[in-house]
């Protein structure tokens, strides 16, 4: 093979490479993430199960701890039974602050409410991972750390084509893309949300 053979033969071969490349390119989708709601920038919304402690300043006898009934309910001195559960610790406050006003004549019993265990942070993964199921976490996990939690994806899975089903708080269920493969590669860290209860990672 002479030289302008060898040199149009290495010319090709890096056109086909390239062209090669171009068709590999990662799939990114036209989405805004950003408007996506993210529990660690807002109070914590309380839910069933969850461990409470609830202090009523200079009154003792209405000071308890309580555990979220699965109605999302709990039940307290004087007062009776409180719905508890899409509501925030700051929201609970008020309500028993209102209500503590019909026994409680004394302006300065402050009312402190606070989440001393977290249960009800539940979300789901699905799809072709190792250990599909319902987990639980006591922080907040993005989508990437769900993943993890089932063990990675499987040979066969499609990482590009991850979709977080979650239901907006409208009651529709929306379905937001997400390519894994540029979560691990750092290079979409935008896509890698953060987790709210109830969410489903599928993995096709």
């Amino acid at each position: 093979m002479n030289h302008d053979t060898r040199a149009r033969t290495l010319c090709l071969s890096l056109a086909l490479a390239s062209s090669a490349l171009a068709g590999c390119s990662a799939t990114v989708w036209d989405y805004d993430y950003g408007k996506e709601y993210d529990p660690r920038k807002h109070e914590y919304v309380i839910g069933p199960s969850d461990g409470l402690s609830i202090n009523v300043w200079r009154n003792g006898d209405l000071s308890f701890q309580a555990t979220v009934r699965p109605d999302g309910t709990i039940t307290m001195p004087l007062i009776g039974d409180l719905q508890v559960a899409a509501k925030t610790p700051s929201q609970v406050r008020d309500e028993i602050t209102k209500r503590m006003q019909a026994f409680v004549k004394d302006e300065s019993a402050v009312v402190t409410v606070a989440v001393t265990n977290v249960q009800s942070y539940k979300f789901t993964v699905t799809g072709n991972v190792q250990q599909a199921g319902i987990f639980a976490s006591t922080y907040y996990v993005t989508v990437a750390e769900a993943i993890a939690m089932a063990g990675g994806p499987t040979r066969f899975a499609d990482a590009e084509g991850v979709k977080v089903i979650r239901k907006s708080p409208d009651g529709k269920i929306r379905e937001i893309p997400i390519n894994y493969d540029l979560i691990k590669q750092r290079e979409a860290p935008e896509m890698d949300l953060v987790l709210v209860t109830g969410d489903t990672v599928f993995i096709p």
